[in-house]
């Protein structure tokens, strides 16, 4: 009986390793020391009950790749938007790394088939806990910078967070329109025009497509659900069409 369950646990082990190595796969990182990888998706639950093998939880590399997440999207930040305020820049940060971003990054992701838990979170539906998948996907990027240092752990969040940013994801606490104000004022370029060129849609799903114009030229259009997001979206490309010709 004994060798029976020896076989049953080698057999779990190829394929939990098997399993890891189509994660990596999937992300296009190989680790180097793929303990850390498993550690980043070990539970606690799942250690309590394996206290017999020497198995770590995912508790310290979370708190490490917390700091790295708060380090290279501020860096990101600080760079993409220099007329931003340090309140600003702290309000879309806490935007960009809060749970329920950070969550959703994790399920984009499919990081909750490759946790592994007790068999009591399991049975309570920890697989798809928000907490604990943004506890996962914090281990991750500790376990990232661990293995591969910050310049592969930047890789990985231009294609995982940064383009989400780019694309507007968290315009939603951005003041793009004061934004502009402030860099024409400082430039002492001209008048800022706003105005809407189209509504289109039905009552419930409207769409607004608004210009907005630096002396009678177009400088940015935007779209949105309201007359308000489309100006800051209008507003948004503005401002990169003006930095870009700094």
């Amino acid at each position: 009986m004994r060798k029976s369950g020896n076989e049953r646990e080698k057999r779990t082990f190829r394929n939990r390793d098997r399993h890891f190595k189509e994660f990596q796969d999937k992300i296009g990182v190989p680790f180097s020391n793929e303990k850390l990888l498993i550690q980043a998706f070990t539970h606690s639950s799942y250690v309590n009950e394996h206290r017999k093998k020497p198995y770590d939880d995912n508790e310290r590399l979370e708190f490490l790749g917390d700091a790295v997440l708060e380090l290279t999207v501020s860096q990101f930040l600080y760079k993409k938007y220099p007329t931003m305020t340090e309140g600003e820049l702290t309000k879309l940060r806490a935007a960009v790394v809060c749970e329920p971003s950070l969550v959703a990054f994790a399920n984009e992701l499919s990081f909750g088939e490759y946790v592994l838990l007790g068999k009591g979170e399991e049975m309570t539906g920890g697989r798809t806990r928000p907490a604990l998948l943004a506890d996962v996907f914090e281990a991750f990027i500790g376990a990232l910078f661990l293995d591969k240092g910050i310049e592969t752990v930047v890789r990985f969040l231009e294609k995982v967070i940064f383009p989400k940013i780019d694309a507007g994801a968290f315009s939603h606490v951005m003041d793009f329109k004061s934004q502009l104000q402030e860099h024409v004022q400082r430039d002492g370029s001209g008048v800022i025009e706003y105005k809407v060129l189209q509504e289109k849609g039905p009552a419930h799903n409207r769409e607004f497509i608004s210009q907005v114009s630096l002396n009678g030229t177009e400088v940015g259009v935007g779209t949105g659900k309201s007359k308000k997001e489309a100006e800051q979206h209008a507003a948004q490309m503005a401002l990169e069409k003006l930095k870009a010709h700094i």
